[in-house]
C-alpha cells in the first residue's frame, strides 16, 4: 500500500447537491422584482445549465482505492450532506406555497412555480433513495420524510424489496423494456410499483399472522406523512394550495419514473439452468460517469455498483468497464426520454450492441417486437436466447 493517504478529490464538490433546493428561493426573489420568468430558474438550471456544464467537464471514471473505502464510508461528512437536503426541501415547499397562496400568478409563472417545487421534491426522492438503503434508524426515517411531499412513500418498500430483487427482468415494473416509450412505461410502473409495494407489506404481515392495516405497515405510515404534511400546509395557507400540492407531486414522482426508465432500459438478466434469474451484476444497469450530474445526484449514475452493493454509500460507488454507458448524464437523458423517436435513435442500437446484436437477449417490450425486428433484421432473436 502506498504511504500517500488517498483523499476524495470531490470532497468539497458534494455540497453542490444542495444547490437545487435553493433555486426556488432565487426564483422567488426575481419574481418579487416583477419578473415572473424567475419561476423558471429551477427547470432552466436543472435541464439547461447543468447538462451544458456536464458536457463541457465530461467524465471521470476514477474509483476510490479499496483500502480507502472503509474510512470513506465511515466519514459522517457525506451523510450529513444528505440530511441537509431535507430542511431546504421543506423550506422551498413552504415558500412556494406562500407564493401560490398570495395569488396574482399568470399561467406562465404558475407553471414555472409548479415545475420548480416539483423538481426539488422529485430530486429529493433520490436523496430518499440514498437514505432508505441504509440500516441506521435515522436515515430510514428521513427517507420517508423526503418522500412525503410527492406522496410516493411506497417507493421506500417497493424499491428496496421489489425493484432490487426483480431488476432487469420482465417481472419488474420499474425496469423499462426495449422498444417501450416512456409514456407507455409511466402508467405501467406507477400502478405496478404501487401494487407491488402493498403486496410486499401485506405478505410481511401475513407471515406474522397479522393484519396489514396497522401503523407499522411501512406503506401506510409513509402515506400518512403525506396526509399530515398536506393537511398542515392547507391549514397554514388555505385550500388554495391543494392544486399546487397535487400538481407538484405528479411532477416529482414523474421525475423519479423517468429516471427509472433510463436506468435499466432494455437490459435483461438471463435465467440459469435452474430457471432462476442470474445474479445482478454491472451489466444490468446503465451508467454515466459525467462529473457534474453525479455530484448533483449523490452519484446515482453509478447505478451498477449500487445494485450490486445497495448498502454502499454514494461517495464510495465505483464505475465498471462491464457497465453499459449512457451517451450523456441523467439531466440530458431525462429530456431525451420524453421524446420517444429521439430516445429510440440514441438508445435502441446501444442496447443491441450491448447484447452483441441479439434481440432475444434483451428485455423486449412485446408490442414492439415486430417493429424492432423489421428495423433491425440482423438482430432477430437467436435460437436459445
Amino acid at each position: 500500500m502506498s504511504d500517500t493517504v488517498w483523499r476524495d478529490p470531490r470532497r468539497f464538490l458534494w455540497p453542490a447537491a444542495l444547490l437545487v433546493p435553493t433555486l426556488p428561493f432565487q426564483g422567488l426573489a426575481v419574481a418579487r422584482g416583477g419578473h415572473e420568468w424567475g419561476w423558471w430558474i429551477t427547470p432552466l438550471v436543472v435541464f439547461g445549465l447543468i447538462p451544458l456544464v456536464d458536457l463541457l467537464i465530461g467524465d471521470d471514471r476514477a474509483n476510490p482505492p479499496d483500502e480507502a473505502v472503509a474510512a470513506l464510508q465511515a466519514d459522517r461528512y457525506y451523510r450529513v450532506l444528505t440530511y441537509l437536503y431535507l430542511p431546504l426541501q421543506y423550506a422551498a415547499l413552504a415558500a412556494c406555497c406562500a407564493a401560490w397562496a398570495a395569488g396574482g400568478l399568470s399561467w406562465f409563472g404558475a407553471t414555472g412555480l409548479v415545475l420548480s417545487v416539483g423538481i426539488v421534491n422529485g430530486i429529493a426522492i433520490n436523496t430518499a433513495h440514498e437514505l432508505g438503503h441504509k440500516r441506521e434508524w435515522l436515515e430510514r426515517r428521513l427517507s420517508k420524510i423526503a418522500l412525503a411531499p410527492t406522496g410516493y412513500g411506497h417507493f421506500y418498500v417497493e424499491h428496496n424489496r421489489g425493484h432490487h430483487v426483480r431488476v432487469a427482468t420482465p417481472d419488474d415494473p420499474a425496469s423499462a423494456r426495449l422498444g417501450e416509450s416512456f409514456w407507455a412505461f409511466l402508467p405501467r410502473t406507477v400502478l405496478g410499483s404501487l401494487r407491488s409495494a402493498w403486496r410486499l407489506e401485506a405478505a410481511r404481515f401475513r407471515l406474522r399472522g397479522r393484519s396489514p392495516w396497522t401503523w407499522r405497515n411501512d406503506v401506510l405510515s409513509a402515506w400518512s406523512l403525506t396526509v399530515v404534511l398536506f393537511a398542515a400546509l392547507t391549514a397554514w395557507f388555505g385550500p388554495v394550495v391543494l392544486p399546487l400540492l397535487l400538481m407538484q407531486a405528479v411532477v416529482g414522482f414523474g421525475l423519479l419514473e423517468v429516471v427509472n426508465y433510463l436506468e435499466h432500459y432494455g437490459l435483461s438478466r438471463p435465467r440459469n439452468p435452474a430457471g432462476r434469474y442470474a445474479k445482478v451484476d454491472p451489466r444490468h444497469s446503465w451508467n454515466s460517469d459525467r462529473v457534474v450530474t453525479n455530484v448533483f445526484l449523490f452519484q446515482l449514475q453509478r447505478h451498477s455498483d449500487h445494485h450490486a452493493n445497495p448498502l454502499r454509500r454514494y461517495q464510495a460507488l465505483r464505475s465498471f468497464d462491464a457497465s453499459p454507458q449512457l451517451p450523456a448524464g441523467y439531466a440530458t437523458m431525462i429530456v431525451v426520454a420524453l421524446v420517444p423517436p429521439l430516445w429510440r435513435h440514441l438508445m435502441d442500437r446501444r442496447v443491441l450492441a450491448h447484447y452483441g446484436g441479439d434481440l432475444g437477449a434483451a428485455n423486449v417490450h412485446p408490442p414492439a417486437l415486430t417493429r424492432l425486428t423489421t428495423r433491425h433484421p440482423a438482430a432477430a432473436p437467436r435460437p436459445g436466447s
